[in-house]
């Protein structure tokens, strides 16, 4: 099963991305395992300086901004 991280505080951008997240994976209708990493030494262990982030089984794919739901939707399909 795919692993997919939300790095973030909490913030409106870290929200926006766990939902454009939760979207597209029901779309393309996988089955994926979606964990907020909210904590400030967790986030720096992936070397994410500016939240939020994107990590798909253990890479990060995108930080430091918002990426478009279209852009999200590559990612995962590229890591599938």
């Amino acid at each position: 099963m795919m692993n997919v991280k939300i790095l973030g505080g909490g913030c409106k951008n870290c929200i926006t991305l766990y939902g454009y997240v939760e979207e597209v994976t029901k779309e393309l209708g996988i089955s994926v395992e979606i964990e907020k990493v909210t904590e400030f030494k967790d986030i720096l262990s992936f070397g994410v300086m500016k939240t939020p982030g994107l990590v798909v089984d253990g890479v990060v794919k995108i930080s430091g901004r918002v990426p478009s739901k279209n852009e999200v939707a590559k990612v995962i399909k590229e890591a599938l």
